[in-house]
This record gives C-alpha cells, structure tokens and sequence, in this order.
C-alpha cells in the first residue's frame, strides 16, 4: 500500500514534472455545429442553420407528398450533416398544403415550434404511408360525417382518427396543446396565404419545390438537386 507520505511525494515530482514541459499551442475552437439553429422565419417556414449563409435553400414541400418524403430520406440527412452542419447552407421548409389531410399534418408540425418542427416533420414523413392508409380507408359515412363539421372540427376529428395525435405527443405537443393548434383560424390563414405566395411568387410547380438564394430550381428530388450546392449560386 502507497502511504501518504510516499503519494504526496509522487504527487509533488508529478507536479514539477508537469512544470518542466513545454507549453502545448492552444487547441482550435470547435467549429460551432449549426444544426442546432433553427428558427421560424418571417415567410412562415422553419430554417435550420446559419443565418448568413452563402447559400439558403428553400423546400416547399407537402407532408402527403410521397416524393417529399424521399427527399427528407435521401436528402435531408447528407445536407444537416455536411453543408448545414459546417454554416454554408441553411436550409428551410415552408409547409405547401394541398388537402384536408395535408393541412392537419401541418398544423400540428408547425405547433411544435422551431425546437422541434424538423423532427415532428420527419415523424410524419417517416409514418405518412400509414396515416394516408388510415384517411382512405375511411368510409363513405365517416367521409360525409366529417365534411359536415366546421373547418376547425375536421381537423381535430382527422388528427384522432390518422393517429397524427399520438405521434405529435410523441414529439412534445400535449393534447391540449395540439387541439388549441388544429383549430387555430390565424394558423388556417396563414398556411392558405403560404400557398397563394408559393404559387404567385415562387412559381410553385409541384412539390417539393425548391429556391436556391431566392431563385427556382427546376429539380425536384436529392439526385438532381446535390449537384446544384457544390458552389454558392449567385
């Protein structure tokens, strides 16, 4: 057993030992990782990364399109963890609804908030295959029961009935918070005036749609857009 004595000794040369070196260069600062910046911006999206970044890319994009859910699968992981990641690209996601079901994937991603819309949005991707087998399965009684309903009560009936609820829970919005979120007018009015700007200005085509620093890109999946992000486009 090592006495006290005999550790504080070993203690003391390790001290003097540690004195004697050469001062070591400070080390680099860690590259501030930029996937963790996400904000709602004032066009109605959620953008993830550098705010000053040389190149923004912009995804219109339909939470019941299949082809926009490839691009978060094939896509979405390589720019976060590449461009987005080292501060050379944001990247932001305006919702462009296209139906009763749309919508209502919508409403509750967006009341999420920025700290968790992307990963609310990919949940429903991830299951969109599931819940749009719920909404067809439906009956011709349960469709025209549902179309009777006032636009906010809809909603709420179609949340329970594709098991949108559940998987918002699962990504941080309560039950309450979700209801009040589905029956917001103010929400309904500003995911129409989205789809009207998408349309008019943007030169919406189909989704997903992109703008690369403003400008529409005539590519509309990871293949062809990847090539398009080697150099900042002007």
């Amino acid at each position: 057993m090592i006495t006290r004595a005999i550790a504080a000794a070993l203690a003391v040369a390790a001290l003097g030992a540690a004195a004697s070196l050469p001062a070591q260069p400070a080390g680099k600062a860690a590259a501030r990782d930029w996937t963790r910046a996400v904000s709602a911006t004032p066009d109605g999206g959620f953008r993830v990364g550098n705010p000053a970044a040389p190149m923004k890319l912009v995804e219109y994009g339909s939470l019941t399109c299949d082809h926009c859910a490839h691009f978060a699968r094939d896509g979405m992981p390589k720019l976060l963890a590449g461009p987005v990641k080292s501060g050379q690209l944001s990247f932001e996601f305006r919702n462009f609804v296209r139906d009763p079901y749309d919508m209502t994937a919508a409403l509750l991603a967006r009341c999420a908030g920025p700290g968790d819309f992307f990963a609310l949005t990919d949940a429903l991707f991830d299951a969109q295959r599931d819940w749009i087998a719920r909404y067809q399965a439906m009956t011709p009684a349960q469709s025209a029961e549902m179309n009777a309903l006032t636009q906010g009560q809809k909603i709420d009936k179609l949340a329970e009935f594709g098991g949108l609820y559940a998987i918002a829970a699962r990504h941080g919005v309560p039950a309450a918070k979700a209801k009040a979120c589905v029956t917001d007018e103010a929400a309904f009015k500003k995911l129409a005036e989205m789809r009207k700007i998408a349309a008019e200005r943007d030169q919406l085509q189909g989704t997903p749609h992109f703008l690369l620093n403003g400008k529409p890109l005539a590519v509309h999946d990871w293949a062809g857009l990847e090539p398009l992000l080697k150099t900042p486009a002007g």
